[in-house]
């Protein structure tokens, strides 16, 4: 079995470390002899999206952002077919905004997103940031879970609907002091939290993992991983968080 994820514009769209995502996906895979294969994907170049089980889109400036814009958009038929096809997708940050309907930034300039997801952006405000650590309760298919990690954006972010990854239990989240925090569907993860992501949360690295094999694997099971250190690292993590507020 193998696992196919690729990366788009890895070069320009990592502005938090947010490789480290990939890296720990890459790591509960090969604990478990499932192949990874890693493919990227950047200006100008085209690839197959279909024939990925997960994309992954990071983090970027505004600079960053208008910089790939056009050549995201020339992309968006490919893909729209991809997610048509079942591809799931994580998206963090700047490519969490830019898979929305549009992005307004700073200085009043709108950036057209691929308009794949019902939601937008604005940034109202220049010197003014949701920054800090965060914590939210995520449903992780029957689970509940606190993902937690750090934020660090002045985009405002306002779904269409009520599909948010999770509620905000410290931090700000979608919005200054929002409730909610991130969006989620049957085939995306999209949110603000870097940290990185999926090193300070190990069942969110495998319920992503398990949702994107289970499209062509439907009954997959994936055995469990000896996660010790990592809840350690959880568990003072929050318990810092706690003491902070």
């Amino acid at each position: 079995m193998e696992f196919k994820l690729l990366h788009l514009y890895h070069d320009i769209m990592d502005l938090y470390g947010d490789k480290g995502n990939i890296k720990t996906l890459e790591y509960r895979l090969n604990k478990r002899n499932i192949n990874f294969v890693y493919e990227t994907c950047g200006i100008g170049e085209t690839k197959n999206f279909s024939d990925y089980d997960l994309i992954f889109m990071g983090g970027g400036a505004d600079l960053e952002q208008k910089i790939l814009a056009g050549d995201l958009l020339s992309k968006k038929t490919q893909i729209k077919n991809a997610m048509d096809k079942g591809v799931n997708f994580l998206l963090v940050c700047g490519g969490y905004q830019l898979f929305g309907s549009h992005y307004i930034n700073a200085k009043g300039e709108k950036i057209d997103g691929l308009d794949l997801l019902p939601y937008h952006t604005e940034r109202p405000n220049a010197n003014v940031r949701c920054i800090g650590n965060i914590i939210i309760n995520a449903k992780l298919g029957e689970k509940e879970y606190e993902v937690i990690g750090f934020e660090n954006h002045s985009g405002q972010t306002i779904l269409d609907n009520d599909k948010y990854f999770g509620k905000v239990i410290s931090g700000n989240g979608n919005t200054f002091n929002s409730s909610v925090e991130g969006y989620m569907d049957e085939q995306v993860v999209g949110t603000y939290i870097h940290g990185s992501l999926l090193p300070k949360n190990p069942l969110l690295a495998d319920f992503i993992i398990k949702r994107a094999l289970s499209v062509k694997n439907p009954y997959i099971i994936l055995n469990e991983l000896d996660d010790t250190m990592e809840n350690m690292a959880r568990e003072q993590i929050k318990s810092q968080i706690n003491s902070s507020k």
